[in-house]
């Protein structure tokens, strides 16, 4: 039976040998939210720093962009395309991003990466006001490209 973590060979870590892997569109789509508190939220719309999600839109591309640095294992990509949007719902701020490349392994990491940095720009930028703000949900909702095939979640369209 094949070793399911393929990060690991002979109990030792491992970069994943990708060079045998044909290049192919690869897409990878996540999701996270900041939950916010009353105080937070009203330091959303008068911000002195600047406009938060504005700022967190930028920080996820930038993110997706050093997911190698940041991630031990992952492989240095070139991103072909980095797409992070930031969403106000009530008193949440709903982050997705959508990273395709063409290479030789997916760009999951790197979605989840802009994600998450986005959602700590967000916390960065309105922890003045509280500090309580909860990060949450942060997941893989969509994967396609390589031998693996096509990943959804549930109940979630592949938009």
């Amino acid at each position: 039976m094949p070793n399911p973590l393929t990060h690991f060979q002979n109990g030792r870590p491992q970069m994943v040998d990708v060079s045998e892997k044909t290049p192919s569109l690869r897409v990878a789509r996540a999701e996270g939210y900041v939950i916010l508190t009353p105080e937070a939220l009203a330091a959303l719309e008068n911000n002195p720093k600047g406009d938060p999600l504005a700022v967190a839109q930028l920080a996820g591309i930038m993110g997706a962009k050093q997911t190698a640095n940041l991630i031990p294992l992952c492989h240095p990509l070139l991103l072909s395309h980095v797409d992070v949007t930031l969403e106000q719902i009530h008193q949440t701020i709903r982050i997705e991003a959508t990273v395709k490349t063409r290479e030789a392994t997916g760009v999951e990491m790197e979605a989840l990466t802009a994600v998450t940095v986005a959602a700590l720009s967000v916390y960065d930028m309105l922890k003045a006001s509280s500090k309580a703000l909860e990060i949450t949900g942060v997941r893989l909702l969509h994967k396609s490209g390589g031998k693996s095939g096509v990943y959804d979640v549930e109940g979630v369209s592949p938009g």
